[in-house]
């Protein structure tokens, strides 16, 4: 019976897998490259397994020193890559490609935006969010919640708004009406 899709053979796998590191901007896990890679029902988890430690044995992917269990692609895995991505099949390339960009947006953002949830010792919660930028940051807030579910429940808030309340701040302080 004929396998359909893009994947049929290891070969495949592996060329998939130097195609989404290369444009990757971070180190990712198996998990994360099995995820980023599955475009197509033919490639397995296992085959994702059985390929990573392949490919750092070989020098086409490293384990990545600032965080272990994770890999990125090598000077030889993206020449080798460059040669090969041309047999990626062209629907499995967009969505592959469309998958990166998100991944690499989702983790830009959230190095940029950070909260922490602190106990008090009366009790209460405290919750202290930050809005950053690639300058330096842009914002810190810290909230008072009558208890950590609350507080918890601001971060996860904040995390997804961030930009939206530093908007609101900065137009509530610098709105001319409000001289008066």
């Amino acid at each position: 019976m004929q396998r359909l899709g893009f994947i049929h053979d290891m070969l495949d796998v592996k060329v998939l897998i130097l195609f989404v590191t290369a444009r990757s901007n971070y180190p990712l896990s198996p998990q994360e490259i099995y995820e980023l890679c599955y475009q197509d029902d033919c490639l397995s988890y296992f085959d994702v397994c059985t390929a990573v430690p392949e490919m750092a044995a070989s020098g086409h992917l490293q384990e990545s020193a600032a965080e272990p269990g994770k890999y990125e692609i090598t000077a030889k895995g993206r020449e080798a890559g460059q040669l090969t991505e041309d047999s990626v099949a062209f629907t499995v390339k967009q969505k592959a490609e469309t998958a990166v960009q998100r991944y690499n947006r989702h983790l830009r953002r959230s190095s940029l935006v950070k909260t922490q949830v602190i106990t008090r010792e009366d009790g209460s919660s405290a919750v202290i969010m930050s809005l950053n930028d690639e300058v330096g940051q842009l914002m810190t807030l810290e909230l008072q919640a009558p208890n950590s579910r609350n507080a918890a429940h601001l971060a996860k808030l904040f995390e997804t708004k961030a930009e939206n309340v530093y908007s609101l701040i900065m137009m509530e302080l610098l709105d001319e009406d409000s001289e008066d």
